[in-house]
């Protein structure tokens, strides 16, 4: 940013003219973009919002902050709530892209979970903060939801999709799992944010207890599938050895009266 220098008495006269060069020289008053313009309002909300809190979030502050009018940044945002929706949908936008990137780049479903685990971890310790204040204001929060349960939804669904065919487990013990899993990758997230624990520490122990998790319900599914296969088999066995009984005794029946109809015709030439 460029320096403003020390005016001598006798530059008095020329006070009015030197700070409106300095204005209009000042990195947060030069033209932008109307992408870029946006992006730092956004990117002086966000350090509001952590640094001081929801009641400094104003119009009137962030077009000071940014060096702005207040017109101009309704213009970007109709009102404050649209603004800290617009901030929410970026956050949650960038985690979705790098997300993306990662599961494209995963070489396996175990290198999946690790790499899809740690971002998520990384992401919250790093915007979790500035995350979790916007999910907490109530208009915010109702105006994402719907939302946000889809692309949840759409995130349970693909791991469970993955799920059910690394492991061979049944759509109907896949989802909840998924469900549950995704659940406790958050309860790592939070964990770290009060912890002195690390980053490398909590992805480790979250991915151990998301894939242990999984061979064991692989385990208890296969042993549950062979224990339904024997039963089947003994039932199978019951079955056929009953059908074999019944064809046997219907054979004899139908001998039985064919004998006495031989016996009711040799009796009938008789006489």
């Amino acid at each position: 940013m460029p320096t403003v220098q020390r005016r001598k008495p006798s530059e008095a006269g020329n006070k009015q003219p030197a700070v409106a060069a300095a204005a209009a020289e000042s990195p947060a008053r030069r033209r932008l973009a109307p992408e870029a313009r946006a992006a730092q309002i956004l990117d002086v909300a966000a350090r509001l919002l952590m640094d001081e809190g929801f009641t400094e979030v104003s119009m009137e502050r962030m077009g000071r902050e940014a060096g702005v009018s207040k017109a101009l940044i309704y213009n970007y945002f109709p009102s404050r709530n649209d603004l800290l929706r617009a901030l929410l949908e970026r956050e949650v936008a960038a985690l979705r892209q790098t997300q993306v990137r990662e599961v494209a780049a995963a070489e396996n479903f175990h290198d999946l979970v690790r790499r899809t685990t740690r971002l998520y971890i990384e992401h919250m310790q790093a915007r979790g903060a500035l995350l979790r204040k916007l999910w907490a204001e109530p208009a915010v929060a109702r105006s994402m939801a719907d939302d946000d349960l889809r692309r949840r939804d759409e995130a349970m669904h693909y791991f469970a999709r993955r799920v059910m065919r690394e492991y061979g487990l049944p759509r109907d013990v896949a989802m909840p799992a998924v469900d549950m899993q995704m659940a406790m990758t958050e309860a790592a997230a939070q964990h770290l944010s009060q912890s002195h624990d690390d980053v490398d520490f909590a992805t480790d122990l979250c991915v151990t207890l998301l894939l242990g998790g999984l061979d064991a319900l692989a385990r208890k599914h296969a042993k549950s599938e062979a224990t339904k296969g024997t039963r089947a088999a003994k039932a199978a066995k019951v079955t056929s050895a009953t059908n074999a009984a019944k064809a046997t005794n219907a054979a004899k029946t139908k001998r039985m009266a064919s004998a006495r109809a031989t016996t009711k015709t040799v009796a009938a030439k008789r006489r």
